[in-house]
């Protein structure tokens, strides 16, 4: 087999790559937040990922991928359910009520999660040093953006729905975790369609239950939410897909990585800059301490270990 990662791209093309997957994942969440101004969040990503699912699926298949197995299926609903409806589904509540900027900073988490989940399972592994001092900084910085006044119940966000994206970001973590030792498909990209087509039935599911039907009119649909969602399926869930798909054949795995510390940048301006987000001084000091500490830990891994998961796309760790 022909390594890939022993051959020199264009540089123009590496470029291009990583550009695509820091901007395009993150912009993934004003995307949301426009999303869900006037559709109901969970019958919103349901669809977005049905769609998307249905579309990489029917890629996959025309280029031959054999038809997955029963223990396949099993193990997609249980990354699906971890990543789309616990992970997606957690932000895209919240984000009717938390701004963009915040939202991404607090889903940089992440990565702290999987170094403690990691550690806790049975037979874990325990930190580096290192990597344990970015985790503490890591949870000072998310203490600290939440806020005092939100942490006692009080204040500007509800105590409610930080917590909500904390908890999918935790849910992230324990499905990337999950899905480094899962049968899934050896195609990446069939691997990602089964989770997408399962954990979008999934958040339809949830969008039933919680009554969303009831709230929902295609006359109060605004042009820039379905546009949003448009955006979030063909650009969120395939082309930045195919971008980082490829990176993670052609360079390293620290450096396909540092997406987690370069999107929260981009929502924090794209926020600021198009939905006029407020950016505070306890904001950039909270960011920089949570980006700091995604550095510290990315650094702390050995150069070998594969990149993590993203949490807008299932298992692109696998592709």
């Amino acid at each position: 087999m022909i390594d890939r990662r022993t051959t020199r791209p264009s540089p123009l093309l590496m470029i291009a790559a990583f550009v695509a997957v820091y901007l395009i994942w993150g912009s993934t969440y004003l995307a949301i937040r426009v999303a869900v101004e006037t559709l109901p969040p969970f019958l919103m990503a349901g669809a977005r990922f049905l769609l998307a699912g249905l579309l990489l699926y029917g890629w996959t298949a025309a280029r031959g991928a054999s038809r997955p197995g029963r223990r396949a299926w099993i193990a997609a609903a249980i990354v699906g359910a971890l990543l789309l409806l616990g992970g997606n589904g957690g932000v895209v509540w919240a984000e009717q009520r938390v701004p963009s900027s915040i939202t991404a900073l607090l889903v940089a988490s992440e990565p702290l999660w999987i170094v403690l989940l990691d550690w806790l399972r049975p037979g874990g592994k325990r930190p580096q040093p290192l990597a344990a001092l970015g985790v503490l900084l890591g949870f000072g910085g998310v203490a600290l953006l939440i806020g005092p006044a939100v942490l006692q119940g009080s204040g500007t966000l509800s105590f409610i729905s930080p917590l909500v994206i904390v908890l999918a970001a935790l849910c992230w973590a324990a499905g990337s975790l999950y899905a480094r030792s899962a049968p899934l498909p050896a195609s990446g990209a069939q691997a990602s369609a089964m989770q997408m087509l399962i954990g979008g039935f999934l958040l339809l599911l949830a969008g039933l239950g919680t009554n969303e039907m009831q709230r929902f009119a295609s006359t109060t649909i605004s042009l820039r939410s379905a546009l949003a969602v448009g955006y979030l399926v063909i650009f969120g869930s395939l082309g930045a897909f195919t971008a980082y798909a490829w990176l993670v054949t052609h360079t390293t795995a620290t450096r396909a990585s540092t997406y987690a510390y370069v999107n929260p940048v981009v929502a924090v301006l794209l926020g600021w800059a198009l939905l006029s987000e407020p950016v505070t001084p306890r904001t950039l000091v909270a960011a920089a301490i949570i980006i700091g500490s995604v550095v510290i830990i990315t650094l702390s891994r050995p150069a070998s270990e594969v990149a993590p998961a993203v949490p807008e796309l299932p298992s692109a760790t696998e592709a």
